[in-house]
């Protein structure tokens, strides 16, 4: 559909540092933690929650009362007269989210709309199922993150076999994929520099603990780093494979969010007026069983498509690689260069802590975006049962 008055206004949007799993947000509520950056991020900004209608709190890892959602988030965020439904869609979740968002604005359902992500791969539920079919009425049981990251129930395979057979079918070797993660390493440090000067632009510093153990976690914890000599000693995590555990993120924990609303309104939020961030484009797609990395290439031309654009219009490309071997089949199935996919980071260094993933890549994309003078921008992602997720932004001063 064509999006003419979806707004992000600049800077009205921020992420948690992302923690490795088992790191420091591991015991911490998700949605509680998502709660306290939104209230910071309001106090920061000097901006006011009253005026949002509308919220999307994006979820996939189940947290104590989530059953209250969005309600309960955003009476904690200072918006209780505000309400919405939990949106899961894995690792596209935040660009279902702002898919959703931008539709309420271009039907007029809502004029602001605050999205938020969050999740906790650390210590993810352990759930029982009640049989009383079964002999002695024992039930079924699940660990919600790792039982789902290692089988896909249609496609009967874990999510790393996916990699393995898009690297087979396209052709991608192990080589390429180790010199495309060296080039992340590369851009992340570039968002260190100067302080970590890009970093601030968006990130919100996390107080945790009490006492003699309380701390501020200001940048991100754990993230990926990479080197030749360490991956020339790393064998493939499936035997036959090209995929190692130097060519793959980790699970992570942390929340991200960002207000979407319309072109009048969007300069009162804006940390910048002069600069102008438009949703412009969205396209979705599911690819065959067992190829979860390939929904990312049609998912991105239907953004493009919607958005009327070809992707020698883009100034900047983000994706979604949980394996990195995604950036290398972006980069020769798109024809967009390798080295400039993902400035500044990546869910490949900073984690995956499912739900937010996609939105920090697109705060990240905006920021580069404005870095560079503006221009137009794609991020792509793919998500759990093969789908894939895409926007397309325009930033222009």
């Amino acid at each position: 559909m064509p999006f003419k008055n979806s707004y992000i206004p600049y800077g009205a949007y921020w992420s948690s540092p992302y923690a490795r799993w088992q790191g420091s947000f591991a015991n911490l509520h998700a949605i509680e933690l998502a709660a306290q950056t939104g209230r910071k991020f309001f106090e920061l900004r000097k901006l006011s929650a009253e005026k949002i209608d509308n919220l999307y709190l994006g979820e996939t890892i189940a947290q104590p009362s989530c059953f209250y959602g969005g309600p309960w988030l955003a009476g904690m965020i200072g918006a209780p007269h505000a309400t919405g439904p939990v949106v899961g869609q894995a690792c596209i979740t935040g660009i279902m989210c702002m898919r959703m968002a931008a539709e309420d604005l271009e039907s007029g359902f809502s004029g602001t709309t605050l999205v938020v992500t969050a999740d906790r791969c650390s210590n993810g539920p352990h759930l029982y199922y009640p049989r009383q079919d079964k002999p002695g009425a024992t039930g079924d049981h699940e660990d919600w993150v790792w039982d789902n990251f290692g089988h896909d129930p249609w496609a009967k395979i874990s999510m790393i076999q996916t990699a393995e057979n898009v690297a087979k079918e396209y052709g991608l070797s192990r080589s390429a994929q180790e010199e495309a993660a060296l080039r992340r390493c590369e851009q992340y440090a570039d968002a260190l520099k100067d302080d970590a000067a890009f970093l601030r632009r968006f990130m919100i510093p996390v107080e945790v603990g009490k006492g003699k153990r309380a701390k501020v976690v200001a940048l991100d914890e754990g993230v990926t780093t990479a080197s030749a000599e360490a991956f020339a000693g790393m064998k493939p995590v499936l035997e036959g494979g090209t995929v190692t555990a130097g060519t793959q993120t980790h699970p992570a924990d942390g929340n991200s969010g960002m207000i979407l609303t319309t072109k009048e309104r969007a300069a009162e939020y804006s940390r910048d007026p002069k600069i102008v961030v438009q949703f412009v484009g969205v396209g979705t797609s599911r690819v065959k069983k067992g190829f979860m990395g390939a929904a990312m290439v049609p998912a991105a031309v239907r953004a493009l498509a919607d958005a009327g654009l070809e992707i020698k219009d883009l100034k900047g490309l983000k994706t979604h690689n949980p394996f990195v071997v995604n950036d290398v089949l972006v980069a020769k199935e798109l024809g967009f260069p390798q080295k400039e996919i993902n400035n500044f980071g990546c869910s490949y260094i900073w984690g995956h802590p499912q739900g937010p993933t996609a939105l920090r890549s697109v705060i990240e994309l905006i920021e580069e975006l404005a870095v560079r003078g503006g221009g137009y921008g794609l991020f792509t992602g793919c998500a759990a049962g093969d789908t894939g997720g895409a926007v397309v932004i325009k930033v222009s001063e």
